[in-house]
């Protein structure tokens, strides 16, 4: 049997794994309603829950979602609420609300560490070098993590949503000379994460769409996004690495220009994005198709035989023995036990590629 490490880049790179990568994501509420029930279930699929060790989950109070208040200051300066625990926060405080704050206002020190999408602080670069040395070591996938958020959610988290689209309409010099620092402040990002050691892939995560679509049209993605796209891109594929994108929402309007760019691996919703069908129309063969599964409809609220027939279907629909099929769910509140179960069962069953 192949290593996670071998299958996961067989499959990246359409060179015939012997098995689906699938990984479940349990977030903490969830963890914290089910408890040791669901470490039981997390512990005989070890191949869909990498890295789980049991007792390293740690509980609050009474079973079930603990709700905080909480602000905090990011190190751009971005306010964050914060209202549920093991979930992220919402920016309320835009650092460039006015752009006559600009010309005083200064991004991160790069040197200082990697941001953490609505972290108060950095994580020190030794930090990270020692986490991938760890993983080259013991031969499992080493991964370099660009922060969530990083470059089109950053404007909006620095502008204001708003203020943001009003940008892309307007056309400010202000909002060019963003863009540009902000690309320049990645690449410096970048580089300092690729520069000891192999990587396998460099990990970006950037929610472009809404649940009916795109944002913005195509021709402003092409404008003000796109062109830092490729020069991340560009440069991580320089050294060796593949690109894996995970983005939220309807993405559909711009994937042709996500893979001009140079995505390797694409993170994307299902229900949003046309279902299995209209994906396969659109992308399969093209890309590895990272499929992230109706976690807002499906997996919480189907039945365990629902959760089976449609992961069924997706193996059936998306699936070929090349590769370029990775399956990603992740598991919410109110998500009954009995479902978790269905899904962890239905992605054992499909993952395994027939040989003809």
């Amino acid at each position: 049997m192949l290593s996670w490490r071998e299958n996961y880049l067989r499959a990246a790179d359409f060179a015939y794994p012997e098995y689906v990568p699938c990984v479940i994501s349990v977030f903490w509420p969830v963890w914290n309603t089910h408890r040791e029930r669901l470490e039981e279930l997390a512990e005989r699929y070890p191949l869909l829950f990498p890295g789980f060790r049991r007792g390293s989950i740690r509980y609050e109070g009474e079973p079930g979602v603990v709700y905080t208040d909480e602000t905090r200051v990011d190190p751009f300066g971005c306010v964050w609420h914060f209202t549920i625990k093991g979930y992220q926060g919402q920016v309320v405080k835009h650092p460039l609300e006015d752009w006559s704050r600009w010309r005083e206002y200064r991004l991160p020190d790069p040197e200082a560490g990697l941001p953490v999408e609505g972290g108060a602080s950095l994580i020190p670069w030794e930090t990270l070098y020692e986490q991938m040395d760890r993983a080259r070591e013991s031969g499992s996938l080493v991964v370099a993590p660009m922060p969530h958020g990083f470059f089109f959610q950053r404007l909006y988290y620095l502008r204001g949503f708003r203020n943001l689209l009003r940008d892309f309409v307007l056309r400010p010099p202000q909002i060019y000379e963003l863009v540009e620092a902000l690309t320049e402040y990645n690449m410096q990002l970048l580089r300092r994460l690729l520069k000891f050691g192999r990587v396998d892939v460099v990990s970006f995560g950037d929610d472009l769409g809404t649940q009916t679509g795109m944002p913005i049209s195509p021709a402003t993605f092409r404008e003000f996004i796109f062109p830092a796209y490729a020069k991340f891109f560009s440069y991580a594929h320089s050294r060796g690495a593949r690109v894996r994108l995970h983005t939220d929402g309807g993405i559909m309007e711009v994937a042709d220009q996500l893979l001009e760019a140079g995505v390797d691996i694409l993170n994307l919703q299902d229900r949003v994005n046309g279902g299995p069908e209209g994906i396969r129309e659109r992308l399969w063969g093209r890309v590895c198709i990272d499929l992230d599964i109706d976690r807002q409809h499906l997996i919480p609220f189907g039945s365990p035989g629902e959760i089976r027939s449609y992961i069924g279907r997706v193996f059936r629909v998306l699936g070929s023995e090349r590769g370029g099929l990775m399956l990603y769910a992740e598991v919410h509140p109110p998500t009954p036990l009995e479902n978790i179960a269905a899904l962890a069962e239905a992605m054992m069953e499909g993952m395994w590629l027939e040989r003809a």
